[in-house]
């Protein structure tokens, strides 16, 4: 009778496993085809925005960064408002330095009328100019020689389509301190949550800040790392497509595939962002344009602070 009663027991869990091992297979299965067809699109992707520039390395530098040996680096983020018929002016120019093993970012935003050498142009100028006369490699030689550092990378936004990106998250939200409308849209202080259309507008804003600029480059640098902080949600991964088509669209940089996907490695530092401030300028007319003048004392520190951040002597 015993041995019936433990027959009959095997038999049942002999036809428990099927349905117990069957739909985990089935997820699993599907859970491939899913992570397949996302590396797939990401990969695309990645061939879309990489664009190739005419150098190798930075002359500050005695060879190219290494991301596989986890070396410190440094991005030039360009804001540019493209314009038919021209390659138009990089209204915002933000540079990153990236430590791993002090898991920090260092961010300061330049101000776009500030009065430099452009390099390989042979004059001085506004700095956004050097985008509009050599494109990207005049962009990042006049940044380097400004801040005497070198630009490792440099990833390319259209300010125009960025909207798209901030949508395909689902909205970025920001603590906004400024109250005032631009256009159709009224931003009140405090948390504000923005589509699109209405990130574009909050970041363009400029005329109403008593801080002019540098009131603009602290909502820049909010709106950037919203955008950030939703497309790493796992919210954000279920829209993957329209993330990566936004990104495809709007966005070029130097990096190769490795190089971004190298970046894994960095995640700590990346999630911890300090800004550094450019305040201590003057405005200044020369010929009837108005100029913004670093103090040099500032800049010195800054230039300081970033070379001990990529740990450059």
């Amino acid at each position: 009778m015993e041995e019936k009663k433990r027959r009959r027991r095997k038999k049942q869990k002999r036809r428990i496993w099927p349905w117990i091992v069957g739909p985990i297979v089935l997820i699993l299965a599907v859970v491939g085809v899913y992570a397949a067809v996302v590396y797939k699109d990401f990969k695309d992707t990645l061939d879309t925005v990489h664009e190739p520039i005419d150098r190798e390395a930075s002359d500050k530098r005695e060879k190219p960064v290494s991301l596989s040996d986890q070396e410190p680096f440094s991005v030039l983020v360009l804001g540019v408002d493209e314009r038919e018929g021209d390659r138009g002016r990089s209204d915002t120019m933000i540079v990153l330095t990236v430590n791993p093993q002090d898991k920090t970012t260092k961010m300061v935003s330049i101000p776009r009328d500030t009065y430099t050498e452009i390099v390989g142009k042979g004059t001085k100028d506004k700095l956004n100019h050097a985008y509009a006369f050599g494109g990207i490699e005049m962009a990042m030689d006049s940044m380097e020689n400004l801040l005497d550092i070198p630009i490792d990378y440099v990833v390319q936004v259209n300010m125009e389509s960025f909207k798209d990106i901030v949508d395909a998250v689902g909205g970025v939200t920001v603590q906004n301190n400024l109250a005032f409308s631009s256009g159709q849209y009224t931003f009140p202080e405090g948390p504000v949550e923005l589509n699109g259309e209405e990130a574009l507008a909050y970041v363009r804003m400029r005329k109403q800040d008593p801080n002019g600029d540098f009131g603009r480059q602290d909502r820049q640098k909010d709106v950037i790392m919203g955008v950030i902080k939703k497309g790493a949600s796992a919210n954000s991964l279920l829209n993957y497509q329209s993330i990566f088509g936004a990104v495809g669209k709007n966005i070029r940089t130097n990096m190769t595939m490795d190089e971004m996907l190298g970046l894994q490695d960095y995640r700590g530092a990346i999630g911890q962002v300090d800004q550094l401030y450019v305040e201590k300028g003057q405005g200044q007319t020369i010929n009837g344009v108005w100029y913004y003048m670093m103090n040099d004392e500032e800049l010195n520190a800054i230039s300081s602070e970033l070379k001990q951040h990529l740990e450059i002597k």
